[in-house]
């Protein structure tokens, strides 16, 4: 275990320097709250504000789960260095395990400051206990695409993980209604995102309404789906890593 750790603090150290990762993680949720959230609507029953700053999270977060996380373990795995740590003492699993504790330290900074973006600039108020939750659903929401990250990266080349990762974003972003909200046959068929459900959790409990445990239910179906094909991708390649 302690070999793991030491391996995702390095990885951590690493990313902290990846400008591309600040990018898309960091800057671009904030610059597009600052722009669009103040629309004096609402959306899902909750100001538009308090919509949008949840949806700059989950996509800042979704964004570091899964594109960054991705694009990183296929070319390590064609550069030969998760073969290389297969010769070190460290767990036969202590590579995938590392790039998830990565991943999950790493989102946290775009879920808060997008955060406070919505106090201080959108006006969002809640129980203290409302932005713990709604900060865990987004975290865990955005959590189940590192799995889905594993999967890819060790499944194909990095020529193939980059179209292959901006489809699935923005295909779960439009479809979760991250860069706006849904309505009509679009809101029918984005319901069954996990992108979605994030949001929807997340708005109804800034609303006050009950959340359906359908949403809940899909979540952790897709997390289901995303850790089998991570586990079926890892031990696939098991042999040619």
């Amino acid at each position: 275990m302690q070999g793991t750790l030491l391996l995702a603090q390095t990885e951590f150290n690493r990313l902290r320097r990846n400008r591309r990762y600040f990018l898309f993680t960091l800057a671009l949720p904030v610059v597009l709250y600052l722009i669009v959230a103040k629309q004096g609507k609402s959306a899902y029953g909750v100001d538009f504000s308090a919509y949008y700053m949840v949806a700059m999270a989950t996509l800042g977060a979704f964004s570091g789960a899964l594109n960054g996380n991705a694009i990183r373990i296929s070319e390590e795995r064609k550069l030969g260095w998760i073969r290389q740590l297969r010769l070190t003492p460290l767990p036969a699993n202590g590579y995938v395990v590392a790039k998830l504790l990565v991943s999950m330290a790493t989102t946290i900074p775009s879920i808060v400051i997008v955060f406070l973006l919505g106090y201080f600039y959108g006006g969002v108020r809640m129980a203290a206990w409302e932005w713990i939750v709604v900060g865990i659903v987004v975290w865990l929401g955005s959590m189940i695409f590192a799995a889905l990250a594993v999967a890819i990266g060790y499944r194909f080349p990095p020529d193939q993980v980059q179209p292959i990762t901006a489809l699935i974003f923005f295909g779960f972003a439009i479809l979760g209604g991250v860069w706006f909200p849904l309505s009509g046959g679009l809101q029918k068929i984005g319901e069954v995102t996990p992108t979605y459900e994030a949001v929807k959790i997340s708005t109804d409990v800034i609303g006050g309404t009950s959340v359906p445990i359908g949403l809940i239910a899909g979540l952790m179906i897709w997390l289901l789906i995303f850790a089998g094909l991570a586990v079926l991708s890892v031990r696939a390649t098991a042999e040619t890593v």
